[in-house]
């Protein structure tokens, strides 16, 4: 059986300003206490730099990195520039991004072979609309496990890239899928990367949930088959409700 180190990752998206830095200390307090599961924040991009002196084992990361060196790309940050500002790693992929910015699953698999060009962990996120959910687990299954392999980056590997399955229908409405529902899209998930990149590679690499995730179903959550850890978005912006998820795990 392999084991796969827990991680508990939370997405601020456009929250936080400078007054919340006392949270990500917090927190880092909290993580520092937990040897054996792996914390990291996403965070504005605006606070990076503020938060990384002071996250301890906290991975810093960006929720977006352009897949570009450099040019003419208003508004976009490349990856060179999170790492110069004290980023680890970076999300890509969103559903936020893929519903209101339009992108593609070849832009996702583009920025993050640029962000691991320059050293920075990659959590790639899938998931399906309501609407395809409600069509029948079957072709849930399908539509994510085939987003998947087109989000793929080329030369994918489980120590630097994490796979993170958020049905967008759960996230921030209140709503979670049932441990069953979770378990049998991770696994299909599990199937879908070993079909990619071979049965010890697929095996190895950590899928996360997310979507409404809370201190309340975070244990059920966390204990399901193939779940990894957690993407946690509302619940991660304090560490009095990101740390009962922390230790959940």
């Amino acid at each position: 059986m392999t084991v796969r180190r827990k991680l508990i990752a939370g997405n601020w998206k456009m929250n936080g300003l400078k007054a919340q830095l006392g949270e990500i200390s917090t927190i880092a307090a909290l993580a520092g206490e937990r040897a054996d599961v792996d914390v990291a924040l996403f965070l504005p991009a605006t606070l990076i730099a503020s938060a990384a002196p002071l996250a301890g084992s906290v991975l810093i990361g960006a929720q977006d990195c352009h897949q570009a060196e450099a040019g003419a790309f208003t508004g976009n940050l490349s990856a060179t520039m999170l790492a110069e500002a004290g980023a680890r790693g970076t999300l890509v992929g969103h559903s936020e991004r893929r519903q209101y910015q339009g992108e593609s699953d070849a832009d996702v698999a583009a920025k993050a072979v640029a962000a691991h060009s320059h050293g920075l962990s990659v959590v790639l996120c899938v998931g399906e609309m309501l609407e395809t959910r409600e069509k029948g687990d079957d072709v849930a299954h399908g539509f994510v496990a085939e987003q998947l392999a087109a989000s793929l980056p080329e030369g994918a590997d489980p120590a630097w890239l994490t796979i993170a399955y958020e049905p967008v229908w759960a996230i921030g409405t209140g709503k979670v899928a049932t441990p069953p529902q979770i378990g049998a899209m991770h696994a299909a998930l599990r199937a879908a990367l070993g079909k990619a990149l071979g049965e010890p590679a697929g095996n190895a690499m950590r899928i996360l949930y997310g979507g409404s995730v809370s201190g309340d179903n975070a244990a059920d959550i966390l204990h399901t088959d193939d779940v990894d850890g957690a993407l946690v978005g509302g619940a991660s912006l304090t560490a009095v409700k990101f740390g009962p998820i922390i230790a959940a795990a």
